[in-house]
Protein backbone atom coordinates (compact mmCIF):
# COMPACT_ATOMS: atom_id res chain seq x y z
CA UNK A 1 0.00 0.00 0.00
CA UNK A 2 3.25 2.29 0.29
CA UNK A 3 3.92 1.89 -3.18
CA UNK A 4 0.62 3.11 -3.95
CA UNK A 5 0.61 6.01 -1.58
CA UNK A 6 4.01 7.29 -2.52
CA UNK A 7 5.03 5.99 -6.31
CA UNK A 8 2.15 5.57 -8.07
CA UNK A 9 0.30 8.81 -6.70
CA UNK A 10 2.71 10.78 -7.56
CA UNK A 11 3.08 9.41 -10.70
CA UNK A 12 -0.54 9.93 -11.57
CA UNK A 13 -0.97 13.40 -9.39
CA UNK A 14 1.72 14.81 -8.88
CA UNK A 15 1.58 14.68 -5.00
CA UNK A 16 1.45 11.91 -2.33
CA UNK A 17 -1.05 10.62 -0.41
CA UNK A 18 -2.02 12.90 2.72
CA UNK A 19 -2.21 10.37 5.24
CA UNK A 20 -3.03 6.11 5.16
CA UNK A 21 -4.69 4.28 7.68
CA UNK A 22 -5.70 0.97 8.81
CA UNK A 23 -7.67 -1.41 10.96
CA UNK A 24 -4.80 -3.90 10.79
CA UNK A 25 -7.76 -6.02 9.28
CA UNK A 26 -6.96 -5.61 5.83
CA UNK A 27 -8.78 -2.15 5.11
CA UNK A 28 -6.97 0.66 4.38
CA UNK A 29 -7.28 4.50 4.11
CA UNK A 30 -5.83 6.46 1.91
CA UNK A 31 -7.28 10.78 2.40
CA UNK A 32 -6.15 13.52 -0.23
CA UNK A 33 -6.97 16.59 1.75
CA UNK A 34 -6.50 18.79 -2.17
CA UNK A 35 -7.31 15.85 -4.51
CA UNK A 36 -6.61 17.25 -7.62
CA UNK A 37 -10.13 16.53 -9.59
CA UNK A 38 -11.79 18.33 -7.07
CA UNK A 39 -9.90 21.32 -6.58
CA UNK A 40 -11.58 22.85 -9.38
CA UNK A 41 -14.92 22.29 -8.34
CA UNK A 42 -16.29 24.85 -5.66
CA UNK A 43 -15.07 24.51 -2.20
CA UNK A 44 -18.87 24.56 -1.12
CA UNK A 45 -21.49 22.13 -0.64
CA UNK A 46 -23.39 22.54 -3.32
CA UNK A 47 -20.85 20.17 -6.03
CA UNK A 48 -20.60 17.69 -3.00
CA UNK A 49 -23.51 14.69 -4.67
CA UNK A 50 -21.45 15.65 -8.07
CA UNK A 51 -18.36 14.64 -6.82
CA UNK A 52 -18.15 10.95 -6.58
CA UNK A 53 -18.50 10.90 -10.70
CA UNK A 54 -15.26 12.09 -10.25
CA UNK A 55 -13.58 9.79 -8.03
CA UNK A 56 -14.88 6.38 -9.94
CA UNK A 57 -11.59 6.62 -12.48
CA UNK A 58 -9.57 6.96 -9.50
CA UNK A 59 -11.52 4.25 -7.58
CA UNK A 60 -10.72 2.20 -11.02
CA UNK A 61 -6.52 3.18 -11.18
CA UNK A 62 -5.96 2.14 -7.54
CA UNK A 63 -7.61 -1.23 -7.94
CA UNK A 64 -6.22 -1.61 -11.12
CA UNK A 65 -2.58 -1.08 -9.72
CA UNK A 66 -3.37 -3.25 -6.42
CA UNK A 67 -4.38 -6.22 -9.22
CA UNK A 68 -0.97 -5.97 -11.05
CA UNK A 69 0.84 -6.19 -7.66
CA UNK A 70 -1.40 -9.30 -7.21
CA UNK A 71 -3.80 -7.91 -4.88
CA UNK A 72 -7.62 -8.53 -4.92
CA UNK A 73 -9.54 -5.39 -3.50
CA UNK A 74 -12.82 -3.33 -3.63
CA UNK A 75 -11.97 0.66 -3.95
CA UNK A 76 -14.76 2.93 -2.72
CA UNK A 77 -14.24 6.40 -2.35
CA UNK A 78 -16.32 9.11 0.26
CA UNK A 79 -16.28 12.82 0.27
CA UNK A 80 -16.91 14.70 3.41
CA UNK A 81 -15.83 18.34 2.53
CA UNK A 82 -14.34 19.33 -0.74
CA UNK A 83 -11.69 19.00 -1.99
CA UNK A 84 -10.63 16.23 0.37
CA UNK A 85 -11.76 12.85 -0.14
CA UNK A 86 -11.00 8.94 1.11
CA UNK A 87 -10.08 6.50 -0.67
CA UNK A 88 -11.23 2.68 1.36
CA UNK A 89 -9.79 -0.39 0.06
CA UNK A 90 -10.50 -3.78 1.49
Amino acid sequence: MKFICKDFWTTVFKKQIDNLRTNHQGIYVLQDNKFRLLTQMSTGKQYLEYAPKYLAFTCGLVRGGLSNLGIKSIVTAEVSAMPACEYISD
